[in-house]
């Protein structure tokens, strides 16, 4: 049991600094940083050549790897709109992704073998099994805040569409306008109406375009939105009066999610009434009657 349970920590340490040294390699610099280089005078091109140059060796080092498991284009697609609406849009991010997974799955099995020899077979198929799965579970997770933070912030940027909207500006300036304002309240939201107004100076259509953004995103709000968008946009209808009657269904369905979530909260609280308040309740009225019957039939 001591054996099992070191196995398990060195595992789990292993990964977290295989994790931490990923997100510190691949994660942009942040604002704070960039403000710090800029007043103590360094350039940024002296700063991102070694950050690139991390990339890159970081880049090769795993895609061997990620092209040693066998996977098919249907499983590569799959992944890579995961990673999308995780935020991750470069190609590199998939390599990056398949070769941490099977770096997990092998620094687990090393770690059994090393520990406990080959002839623990559940802790050779067991760990090295939740290594190769770690990695996406962290990026599931990273799908489900991302789109917790997209829909918070879409009730705001609906507001602030219906107001240049009404003071004359197009559906596409708007858009881009929105981005521009909830850039640092609401990054994510932000970068995806940045993404949209691109695509349609690229070229396509706005409907296509919006698509694009229901597939980035995977939110069931924006695509109600978008499906409100390209009915207006077919039907000629005021795009002003859709968008605020949209905003105010979001702020119904918003509301009932919230009273839903409150209504759960009285069964989500039961278990830790039983193990934390019963439990210790029943030992201290019954135990010690308990202890005094045990002694009587002792001594008896």
């Amino acid at each position: 049991m001591p054996l099992l349970l070191l196995t398990i920590v060195i595992f789990v340490t292993v990964a977290a600094v295989v994790f931490a040294f990923g997100a510190a390699v691949v994660t942009p610099s942040s604002v704070l940083g960039a403000r710090l280089r800029s007043l103590a005078g360094q350039s940024s091109q002296a700063q991102a050549r070694p950050s690139m140059k991390v990339k890159e060796r970081l880049e090769q080092a795993l895609d061997p790897l990620s092209k040693a498991i066998p996977l098919s284009p249907a499983d590569v697609s799959r992944t890579r709109a995961w990673l999308i609406q995780a935020g991750l849009r470069e190609s590199r991010h998939v390599s990056y992704y398949f070769g941490a997974r099977l770096a997990l799955a092998a620094v687990g099995f090393a770690c059994v073998a090393l520990l406990s020899g080959f002839n623990n077979m559940p802790l050779l198929v067991c760990v090295p099994a939740f290594g190769f799965f770690l990695p996406r579970f962290f990026l599931k997770r990273m799908i489900k805040d991302r789109q917790h933070r997209i829909r918070v912030a879409l009730p705001d940027a609906l507001d602030l569409t219906v107001i240049c909207v009404e003071a004359g500006l197009a559906l596409d300036q708007a858009l881009l306008r929105v981005g521009q304002d909830l850039h640092h309240a609401h990054p994510d939201l932000s970068d995806e109406f940045h993404l949209v107004n691109l695509e349609m100076r690229a070229g396509k259509p706005r409907a296509e375009a919006l698509r694009n953004l229901v597939e980035r995103t995977g939110v069931d709000d924006i695509r109600s939105l978008v499906g409100t968008l390209i009915q207006t946009d077919r039907f000629g209808t005021s795009v002003a009066q859709a968008l605020r009657v949209h905003s105010d269904s979001l702020r119904t369905a918003r509301r009932q999610r919230a009273e839903e979530q409150a209504a759960k909260t009285t069964i989500k609280m039961v278990p830790p009434l039983v193990l934390f308040i019963l439990v210790p309740f029943l030992f201290v009225t019954i135990g010690p009657a308990l202890i005094q019957a045990y002694h009587s039939l002792v001594n008896k």
